[in-house]
């Protein structure tokens, strides 16, 4: 079952409506001109239930199969939110407006679920349901929890979910996809060191919480290097570091932010505890206060092993053989669709989108010419876990 003939025939239809979104982009839950071209376009592709507004600003769609619906539900997740960076890509559909950008291919995802829909509610060639969800706020702001929390599991009854997201240096065509932990938990710290100020010429006089904070900087890296089983992955970067306004002055106070990323619970829970333990007890060695305040982001994005078989098997169909890596190495940043694998059996996967920049980079483009593989992959997928009945 390679490309559906069909949906290659939509491309540039879908292509157009993926253009328009990304000409368009609105941040985390801001997503309501995308929102609204989603329902509307479901409408006229005669999906049988709309409902808006779930989890503030997302959209679910209901198509049933010959049968009436009845039987199993299959959820199809995208994503529809931009990001706060400003586009440089020069591109005739680049962003207009300024600073807003879809730098994370949200609008290819929205682009080909929309495809996947419409082809799905022309030929309903299955037996069950097909719930496609289009969410808002996966770039840090937990939408497809606001989802979730507004009911999306139990008011659509969904037996399985499954999602999508391009991947960058991946061949277009490609599909890549593991068991288990295929993205990592997220979260953030931010660390205020309290000194003691004073004349840059005089530091025995000061606490210098400059060098308080490099001294938790490096000591931080200990957490990976002598904490953690070298076989476990776990990263701890400190991305912000700010003290000072004037070169002859030791300032009175230092604030360090970052991030920590693992992909097991034990793993997640050691770092957290080592950063306090280092944190605070660096302060103290030097004279000098921390108060540490820690946010818990995502969980680990972790595919069921079942699922994850058969979308590799549809994606095979699809891409051919020796075209699905299956055991691609996890990657660690973060995904919301997280809470979605926590609520519901499904799989995660990533399709290739060439060679383009990488995600969240300002130059960066999604490729329409993964489009139809992208569509088909979603068909196919429901086609085969809701055939029809003989």
């Amino acid at each position: 079952m390679p490309i559906v003939n069909r949906l290659a025939d939509l491309t540039d239809e879908i292509t157009a409506w993926r253009r328009d979104i990304h000409e368009n982009p609105e941040i985390l839950y801001e997503t309501v001109r995308t929102a609204g071209k989603v329902a509307e376009l479901l409408q006229s592709f005669g999906v049988d239930e709309i409902t808006t507004g779930i989890g503030e600003t997302g959209v679910v769609g209901v198509i049933r199969g010959r049968n009436g619906g009845a039987g199993k539900t299959i959820g199809l997740r995208a994503d529809m939110d931009a990001l706060p960076i400003a586009e440089t890509t020069g591109k005739t559909y680049a962003s207009k407006t300024p600073g807003k950008m879809h730098a994370c291919g949200h609008d290819g995802h929205t682009a080909m679920l929309l495809g996947a829909a419409k082809y799905l509610a022309e030929t309903r060639n299955f037996d069950g349901t097909v719930v496609v969800i289009f969410q808002p706020a996966e770039e840090g702001g937990a939408g497809a929890k606001a989802m979730i929390d507004d009911g999306l599991m139990t008011r659509w009854p969904i037996d399985e979910v499954y999602g999508m997201h391009n991947y960058p240096g991946l061949p277009v065509g490609e599909f890549a996809i593991c068991k288990g932990p295929i993205m990592a938990a997220t979260d953030e710290f931010k660390i205020k060191i309290g000194g003691k100020g004073g004349h840059a010429a005089k530091p025995h006089n000061t606490i210098d919480p400059i060098v308080v904070g490099a001294q938790m900087v490096n000591a931080f890296q200990t957490i990976a290097s002598r904490n953690a089983n070298p076989l476990d992955s776990v990263v701890v970067s400190v991305t912000i570091f700010e003290a000072g306004n004037a070169f002859n002055v030791i300032p009175q106070s230092a604030v360090l932010r970052g991030t920590i990323r693992t992909l097991n619970p034990t793993v997640r829970h050691m770092a957290e505890e080592r950063l306090y333990a280092i944190a605070r007890l660096t302060a103290e060695t030097f004279g000098a206060t921390a108060d540490i305040s820690f946010r818990r982001g995502y969980p680990v994005t972790e595919n069921h092993a079942e699922q994850t078989d058969f979308a590799a098997d549809v994606a095979e169909g699809i891409a051919g053989a020796g075209k699905v890596d299956r055991n691609v190495e996890p990657m660690m940043g973060g995904e919301d669709f997280s809470y979605m694998l926590e609520a519901r059996p499904g799989a995660f996967i990533f399709s290739g989108n060439g060679d383009s920049a990488g995600l969240h980079h300002p130059d960066y483009d999604f490729n329409d010419e993964a489009i139809p593989y992208g569509c088909s992959y979603w068909v196919k997928l429901v086609e085969t876990a809701l055939p029809v009945a003989a």
